[in-house]
């Protein structure tokens, strides 16, 4: 099945098995969100992650973090550059999501980096979300 934003529908399948207590997402595989989902282990959003398959069949399977009310890690996603309608930012716009409390991920010349990883770099880019 073609999707036409699979980053949103990454999101969409994360923010969903979070909603749904589930302990593991899994999600078709793709350089980009593989990237991006390293983002989120690395600044401690889910537990783990892992890419399992071969070829066109590869997939991410994301363990989430939950607290200890079951509630998860991930409280809100939201989709910032769309495929119909880019959002690109220069060094000084980089946001700052909930005053530091969340991250925004940005594709740069650099590759995929946080918004605190950007303006250390001093890189723009595409805003791809914001992650809280």
């Amino acid at each position: 099945m073609s999707v036409t934003d699979p980053i949103a529908d990454m999101l969409n399948r994360i923010r969903n098995a979070g909603a749904a207590q589930l302990d593991v997402a899994t999600i078709p595989y793709s350089r980009m969100k593989g990237e991006i989902v390293r983002i989120l282990k690395q600044d401690g959003f889910i537990r783990d992650f892992s890419v399992e398959g071969e070829g066109v069949k590869k997939t991410l399977r994301v363990v989430l973090k939950f607290s200890r009310e079951r509630k998860p890690t991930i409280r809100g996603l939201r989709r910032v550059s769309k495929p119909g309608q880019r959002h690109y930012v220069g060094t000084a716009e980089i946001p700052k999501v909930l005053d530091g409390m969340g991250i925004a991920i940005l594709s740069t010349p650099a590759g995929i980096l946080t918004d605190g990883e950007a303006r250390r770099q001093r890189v723009g880019g595409e805003v791809l979300c914001h992650i809280w």
